[in-house]
Formats: C-alpha cells, sequence, structure tokens
C-alpha cells in the first residue's frame, strides 16, 4: 500500500508534476500558457492555496505554493484534471494528459529550503539546456522581483470554456510571499542572487563564458524551444527508481526533525487504521489525514 500524505494546514511545498510519455504537451504558447494560468487562479482561489512562484515547461510543471486549509490533494486534482481536459482540447488529442501516478509534494522546512527551490523552478529552463537564462523562457515563469508583489489577470480561455459556462471570465491570480520568509525585498534579492550563481554555474559547466551567459554553451533556444511539436518528447534518459522525496530541509536537525514527526505520523496512521480494520469505528486517526478524512469521514486529532 502506498505510504499516506500527511497533509497539515499551513505548509509549503514544491508540486511537480509530468507529462504522459514525457511529451511536450505543454510547450509554450499563448493559448496553452492562457489555460494554465487560467486553471491555477481558479484553483488557488478554491482551494484556498496561495501561489508563491511556478514555472511551466515543455513537459513538466513545478510550483511553490502553501496550503492553508489543508487541501492540497484537491487543488492538485482540480488544476490536473481541467488543465488535461483543455489542453487535450485544444491539441485535439484524447489520451492521458499526465504520467501515471499522482503529483510530487515536497515540504520545504524552512526559508532557506524555500529560496533553494524557487530557484531551482526558475533555473529549470536553464538547467535542461533550453535557454541561457530564465527569464528568457517563453512560458509561464515567475520573475524574481515579481515574487510577493504580483497579481496576474487571466481571462478564460476559448475553446474547451463555454463563454456563457458557470466559470467567471476573469480571475486573479496574487503571487503571495511565502509565510516566514521575511522582508519581501531581501527575499527577493536572496532568490534573484542565488538564481544568478545557478545560471552562471551552469554556464560554467556548459563552456559558456560566465560574463556572457547567452554566449555559446549549446542551448536549444527559444526558437527551436517553440518549433518542437508537442507530440515530440525528451530523448534524454531519465533514472527509474530513485528515491521520491516529500521533505527538503538544508539544516541536519531540521530535517531530522520534520522526518521524525512523518514517521510519527504514519506509526500512528498504521495503528489507527488497524484498530478500524477490526471493527473499532471511535478510532482517532492523527493530524494530517486526508483521504479517509475527506472520503469516509474518520475522526481525525487537531492540528498542533
Amino acid at each position: 500500500m502506498t505510504a499516506p500524505r500527511q497533509i497539515l494546514p499551513g505548509t509549503t511545498y514544491l508540486v511537480t508534476r509530468r507529462c504522459a510519455q514525457r511529451e511536450f504537451l505543454l510547450r509554450p504558447s499563448a493559448a496553452l500558457g492562457a489555460i494554465f494560468l487560467y486553471v491555477l487562479a481558479l484553483a488557488a482561489r478554491r482551494y484556498g492555496v496561495q501561489v508563491h512562484a511556478f514555472c511551466v515547461l515543455s513537459n513538466h510543471f513545478h510550483l511553490v505554493v502553501t496550503d492553508h486549509d489543508a487541501r492540497l490533494p484537491a487543488f492538485a486534482q482540480y488544476l490536473g484534471a481541467l488543465v488535461a481536459r483543455a489542453a487535450n482540447v485544444l491539441l485535439g488529442r484524447s489520451e492521458s494528459f499526465w504520467s501515471p501516478g499522482s503529483f510530487s509534494a515536497v515540504t520545504l522546512a524552512a526559508r532557506e529550503d524555500v529560496v533553494a527551490k524557487i530557484v531551482y523552478v526558475l533555473a529549470n529552463p536553464v538547467a535542461a539546456g533550453l535557454v541561457p537564462r530564465g527569464r528568457e523562457w517563453p512560458g509561464l515563469w515567475t520573475a524574481p522581483e515579481r515574487l510577493g508583489t504580483s497579481t496576474l489577470a487571466a481571462l478564460r480561455p476559448g475553446g474547451f470554456f463555454r463563454k456563457m459556462g458557470p466559470l467567471p471570465e476573469t480571475v486573479e491570480l496574487e503571487l503571495t510571499a511565502p509565510p516566514a520568509v521575511g522582508p519581501i525585498d531581501a527575499f527577493q534579492a536572496d532568490v534573484a542572487a542565488a538564481l544568478d550563481a545557478l545560471e552562471r554555474g551552469v554556464h560554467r559547466e556548459r563552456g559558456a563564458p560566465s560574463e556572457e551567459p547567452g554566449v555559446g554553451g549549446g542551448f536549444l533556444g527559444v526558437a527551436r524551444v517553440l518549433a518542437q511539436s508537442p507530440r515530440d518528447r525528451a530523448r534524454t534518459w531519465e533514472p527509474r527508481g530513485t528515491l521520491n522525496p516529500r521533505v527538503a530541509a538544508r539544516d541536519k536537525w531540521k530535517r531530522i526533525e520534520v522526518l521524525t514527526r512523518l514517521v510519527d505520523f504514519l506509526r500512528a496512521y498504521r495503528t489507527a487504521w488497524r484498530a478500524r480494520r477490526a471493527g473499532d469505528p471511535t478510532v482517532v486517526f492523527p493530524a494530517g489525514t486526508y483521504l479517509l478524512r475527506v472520503a469516509h469521514g474518520v475522526r481525525c486529532a487537531a492540528s498542533a
């Protein structure tokens, strides 16, 4: 049995989901970008999820979000399902849009982990060898100077979404600051500096002069990215059977603390599960139990 997720209110996550067969179904285009941004704004508003940063690449996306109401699985399901249906109509296809399995959600334990994962998200197009700088990516991407200070207006796209349907014509997506990151200008500066350092490191590895990040290095470039077919797929080898982390914490003791709490949750969950299977209807599941609470109404302990 797959280990249950612990979904606690107020948790900040790195969320990732990949397209089926690693196809470029999310390849940047005005129509696809409009769909994703509109659905993301709808999902965030519907489920009380705060969005901090995002990057939508051709065959996967990354989000950094805070789940204030412990509804992350519902948010991710709504986002994935509606994007898939609308994008399939746009692309004239009907097959599965996402790779098998669910989304990845990595808990970010502290400020330094939030900064590191936002930088990872924003540097993704560079690390993948697509463009020399993250801000050159032609798809959806959050500039460091917009973190925590911008509101994006998403218009309802045509095609899949009915003009006279129940969904709003316009929905706003506020890019909020993650909790406990301190002054927003310092946070933005830390992300920008770390992003620049990471991008320059990629350039050195690829042989491009660090003083001129756009020179050399074998980057694919915007024109070739946009010329790809959505039915193309990544040709690089992807490791299988690797670890699927649930927590990101650079500080050793913070990581031990968070992982210890997760282990305690899993033990308490399994104990409660066995008791319920044995016929005890009064058993109380640990705080953070999601599916059994939402789908079957089991009793759960309050979050600390």
